[in-house]
């Protein structure tokens, strides 16, 4: 018998690649030369997007119905007050600066790319004139105001009734002057001063001058009343100068001096 010898087996040793790095002393200044290239890069967009002469605010574009208010003035005021370039103008600087203008009622500020702010104002609407040096709105708020126009002939604030009162009435003041005013249309009457005194006592001036004293209580109830005996005392030769309400039925009325009678009369 013949014996066979198998041959051992041989095994071939693994070839391990190396991977070479980049030495730290080499990768390390190209980082910070990028790290610094970035930097330099927002700096310069930020100095770019930022400079009123390069991106400016070319255009200013106002809407709403102004009648006191001038759109070139109120320009001239954003852009005095508020510079800077399309990106870094601030809508609410401008918003703030729009609303503290004495007739503007409220503002809406918006921008539009590449080159256009626009502002939307709403003027505020004047009803009454208050305590000799200021006007009120429809909500009885008060605002400093100068009119800049007229209708007709007649200035427009010159024919707004003058409302007097404690500071902190004005609501009460100018609801009082609704309501009565409402109560007289009806006989083409028209209120031309309205005073709420200290002790909260009513006094009502009419457009012919005529004056009505209505005291603290049921003011509307006692201009009712006066509204019943109007047609009787327009019938009167003699001119009106006050009539007095405050009782608890019936009116004094007072005459001017013209007139003749130094005493009120009194008509129930």
């Amino acid at each position: 018998m013949t014996s066979e010898t198998v041959p051992a087996k041989v095994e071939e040793p693994e070839l391990k690649t190396e991977v070479k790095k980049a030495p730290i002393a080499v990768g390390l200044p190209v980082f910070i030369f990028v790290l610094f290239g970035l930097i330099y890069a927002g700096f310069w967009a930020s100095s770019w997007l930022q400079d009123e002469q390069r991106l400016p605010v070319q255009e200013i574009v106002f809407s709403g119905n102004l009648k006191q208010l001038s759109a070139p003035e109120l320009e001239r005021i954003v852009r005095k007050d508020a510079k800077g370039s399309f990106f870094a103008l601030d809508v609410n600087q401008v918003h703030q600066l729009m609303e503290e203008q004495p007739w503007v009622f409220s503002a809406s500020i918006r921008k539009r790319w590449p080159s256009k702010l626009y502002i939307h104002i709403i003027e505020q609407t004047a009803v009454a004139k208050w305590n000799d040096d200021l006007l009120l709105n429809r909500y009885g708020d008060t605002f400093e105001g100068r009119i800049r126009y007229q209708t007709n002939t007649e200035n427009v604030v010159d024919s707004l009734p003058q409302l007097y009162g404690p500071g902190g009435s004005e609501k009460t003041v100018l609801t009082g002057y609704t309501h009565m005013q409402r109560l007289l249309n009806g006989s083409g009457q028209q209120i031309k001063q309205l005073v709420l005194s200290e002790r909260f006592a009513w006094q009502a001036k009419l457009g012919n001058n005529m004056v009505l004293k209505l005291g603290r209580q049921e003011y509307i109830n006692r201009l009712q009343r006066y509204i019943d005996v109007y047609p009787l005392i327009t019938k009167q030769e003699k001119p009106v100068k006050y009539v007095d309400l405050r009782y608890d039925t019936g009116l004094a009325v007072g005459w001017h001096e013209s007139a003749n009678v130094n005493q009120p009369r009194n008509n129930t």
